[in-house]
């Protein structure tokens, strides 16, 4: 009889296949994938388009999925160099009653509507949004148009295979708005 947990793996990403979601499977594997990720509307991230990267352990869905933002963005529980996503429901409290279509209809968009700027993982934006909303509003429609395009997302998937020797040189060049005007 076929693994419990297999199953349930299958049975996940054929939903999320099925869904509205465009999911690309890594090497057929139904335990590594991407997801692209819209931000939701009436919030900063509007228009925004993200790859998400998942994988889901063997021991999935008792054990929670590892989810990352391929591309950058500007949120205080998501780290903007690796792109871990500090969320109590992914990481400490995840159930096996949830499964991936929760987090990306009801996880993700809720973390970008409601950011936790008390547990950050991006200390700058847990800042600027603390301090000066409206500058933090304005930083992440900056990241918005700079890094979550279409063509962003897309080539956020060779991001893995190059060295991104310009990548420096758009970080340098974001630097800090808080000095600014």
């Amino acid at each position: 009889m076929a693994n419990p947990n297999k199953r349930r793996i299958e049975t996940d990403v054929m939903k999320m296949l099925m869904s509205d979601f465009e999911v690309n499977l890594v090497n057929d594997n139904m335990q590594e994938f991407y997801v692209r990720f819209f931000g939701p509307e009436e919030t900063p991230f509007a228009g925004g388009v993200w790859k998400i990267h998942v994988e889901l352990p063997d021991q999935y869905p008792f054990k929670s999925p590892s989810i990352g933002f391929m591309n950058k963005i500007f949120h205080p529980n998501i780290d903007e160099l690796s792109g871990s996503v500090c969320l109590d429901v992914i990481n400490q409290t995840w159930s096996p009653m949830f499964d991936m279509i929760n987090i990306f209809e009801v996880f993700l968009p809720q973390l970008l509507r409601y950011p936790n700027p008390n547990d950050p993982l991006n200390g700058e934006a847990a800042a600027l949004l603390m301090r000066h909303p409206k500058e933090y509003d304005a930083k992440v429609k900056e990241y918005v148009q700079r890094f979550a395009t279409k063509e962003a997302a897309d080539a956020a998937a060779n991001k893995d295979k190059d060295d991104d020797d310009d990548e420096d040189e758009v970080m340098s060049d974001v630097g800090s708005l808080s000095g600014e005007e």
